[in-house]
């Protein structure tokens, strides 16, 4: 009986000192980026970062002086870029880590001639070009800069897939679906543009209608060219399709500008109903970046007007 005792006590003061295990913290994260008279970061657990390394506009002797430099954050929130003042290099930053130049060939002479867009790990890089075509494919887990695909730069990127393992290009009537290496997997002859990869690496999306002013989409399978039928997404009166995205799990996200910011939809891909998960209001700031911007949204800037 003392045993039992002893040993029920012994339980219990262990039980008493050890407690149910913790919660596992949130990680914080990047909730978006503001530039009042230099950068900053506003993190989810409320907190602001300054950015002051980092370029507003573009300087004097680049090919559009004074035009806005851009500034961007991976989807994740965990990675942000810019054109750093130093040197006019596009660098690459976590909120903890030290600067990493992304390419010694994008430079802040390029700004609005070259537009980066960034994966949603924030691992790879690539540049869209006023030529049009496209310009840096840098893959920074790497650390380096490869060749243009097929040695050419008349392509039109459409998008990373969600895990960012691929990377979806629109060639002449044909849309090729590349590797992190920029080898092709997958080609498919089609007058079809895209908005979107799904993370099957197969499924991409496809607005119907005409720039900005998108409400319809279609699927399209880039192994068979298969076209599901038109589907209306249901967003409230005067909302459009600006941004289209598949997330991980293979459901549709639209963001659409508000009056008042962007709202977050899933959409059916049955029958276009839009579920709101969340709206973001807009910071009184001139402008602001959310996680997996390009340079240029909709709901960017005071006034909506593309910068391209």
């Amino acid at each position: 009986m003392r045993f039992r005792a002893a040993l029920a006590t012994l339980l219990l003061t262990a039980a008493t000192l050890i407690g149910p295990p913790a919660a596992a913290a949130t990680p914080v994260t990047i909730a978006y980026a503001q530039r009042t008279q230099t950068w900053q970061l506003v993190l989810t657990n409320g907190d602001v970062v300054e950015v002051p390394e980092a370029l507003a506009k573009a300087p004097d002797d680049a090919a559009n002086p004074g035009a806005p430099a851009p500034f961007l954050v991976s989807g994740d929130g965990r990675h942000f870029f810019y054109f750093r003042k130093s040197d006019q290099l596009f660098v690459e930053r976590t909120l903890n880590g030290k600067e990493r130049v992304v390419s010694r060939r994008l430079t802040a002479f390029a700004i609005n001639e070259e537009w980066p867009v960034v994966s949603d790990d924030g691992s790879f890089v690539v540049t869209t070009t006023s030529a049009p075509g496209v310009g840096v494919f840098a893959d920074l887990r790497k650390g380096k800069t490869l060749p243009l695909p097929g040695r050419t730069d008349a392509w039109s990127f459409l998008g990373f897939s969600p895990d960012s393992k691929r990377l979806l290009l629109a060639g002449e009537n044909q849309l090729t679906v590349f590797d992190r290496g920029l080898r092709a997997r997958m080609r498919l002859k089609t007058r079809l543009g895209s908005m979107a990869l799904a993370n099957d690496h197969v499924t991409a999306a496809v607005p119907v209608g005409t720039w900005p002013k998108y409400r319809k989409l279609r699927l399209l399978n880039l192994r068979t060219g298969r076209v599901s039928g038109t589907v209306t997404v249901r967003l409230p009166r005067g909302q459009y399709v600006d941004d289209l995205a598949f997330d991980r799990a293979g459901r549709m996200i639209v963001r659409s500008r508000t009056g008042t910011g962007v709202g977050i939809y899933r959409i059916s891909k049955a029958t276009g109903k839009a579920t709101l998960l969340r709206t973001i209001v807009r910071p009184d700031a001139e402008v602001w970046v959310l996680p997996g911007d390009e340079t240029y949204e909709a709901w960017t800037e005071r006034k909506s007007k593309s910068q391209k």
